[in-house]
């Protein structure tokens, strides 16, 4: 069998994806544009990808392709429906991220909460030394203990989140979907917990009815000295109204993982004001990547593509 991975640098150099124990030929490519996909997946029966666009017109000019193995959760890069129709196995890797994404998230929490990049820009701006006194009082520091953490979405990351910020002293509030008619159980409906929370964290899926879920409308139910985190998928935030409400003090600070365009353009609105705005923290989608988690994915994709050849699903 011929398995192609497109995108190979979305994994790092010192953590390969073991290769399967069947016979077959292995080929890389660091990285593939939208024209060159087709031409490099028209002989292989297992593609590899991260981030590779897989549309229905590509999928339909690809006969031999039996299965796309994901190194990654979300398969919107996909589209499902046609590979379900065409008869092309779609697996993707779940459970990899859930310590180090809500790791990353609680770190951001205290970072927020205490202005740590404030203090640190400081610091390199040489203000301490300019100090009369042994400390100056130029941000606020609030406990992240008895706040209020809002989390959209309650899968195993989610939850995890959740735990964590509970074991820290923080009251958690679970978001129901957005328009919902009633709310489960365990559950707060989706203003109510705008509306409530210190930190809002988006761990949801990337789909129709969640994209642009944080816009002007949403942003304008939050507490001004509320902060937003997303670690889940840009387009889960309109960028724009982020920016508006982080400069009018709308919002008192957001965190992003990601971004609507990944790598960012160089003009991006949102990274030239992280430049300036401590509390505006840009990382690059790389909340999910800890040691630990990199070795299970690795090891789940190649276990899914065994599966498969086994299997045939």
């Amino acid at each position: 069998m011929k398995i192609v991975f497109l995108d190979s640098t979305a994994l790092p150099p010192h953590h390969p994806i073991p290769r399967p124990s069947f016979e077959h030929e292995w080929v890389d490519y660091p990285y593939t544009s939208a024209d060159q996909t087709i031409e490099r997946a028209k002989d292989a029966d297992i593609v590899v990808t991260s981030k590779v666009i897989f549309s229905r017109q590509v999928l339909e000019k690809l006969p031999n392709l039996k299965l796309i193995a994901v190194t990654a959760t979300g398969t919107n890069n996909i589209d499902l429906d046609a590979a379900r129709e065409l008869g092309v196995v779609v697996k993707n890797v779940t459970g990899y991220s859930a310590t180090t994404v809500p790791e990353h998230v609680i770190g951001l929490s205290f970072s927020f909460m205490h202005s740590l990049m404030g203090w640190y820009k400081d610091q390199l701006a040489g203000k301490w030394m300019q100090s009369k006194q042994f400390c100056y009082f130029d941000y606020p520091i609030r406990d992240i203990k008895n706040s209020t953490m809002g989390i959209v979405g309650k899968g195993c990351i989610g939850s995890e989140v959740g735990r964590l910020a509970e074991a820290v002293g923080m009251k958690v509030l679970y978001a129901e979907h957005r328009g919902a008619t009633t709310c489960r159980a365990g559950y707060t409906p989706f203003e109510e917990v705008l509306r409530q929370a210190d930190i809002v964290t988006l761990h949801c899926p990337l789909t129709e009815n969640t994209k642009n879920i944080i816009n002007k409308e949403t942003l304008s139910l939050f507490k001004k000295e509320a902060f937003l985190i997303n670690t889940g998928r840009g387009p889960l935030v309109d960028e724009q109204a982020l920016l508006d409400a982080l400069k009018s003090g709308q919002l008192a600070g957001a965190a992003l993982d990601v971004l609507e365009k990944e790598p960012p353009e160089k003009d991006n609105p949102l990274v030239l004001a992280a430049k300036t705005m401590p509390n505006l923290i840009i990382t690059p989608h790389v909340a999910w990547a800890s040691e630990s988690a990199i070795q299970t994915l690795i090891s789940k994709v190649r276990d899914n593509i065994e599966e498969f050849v086994a299997t045939g699903k």
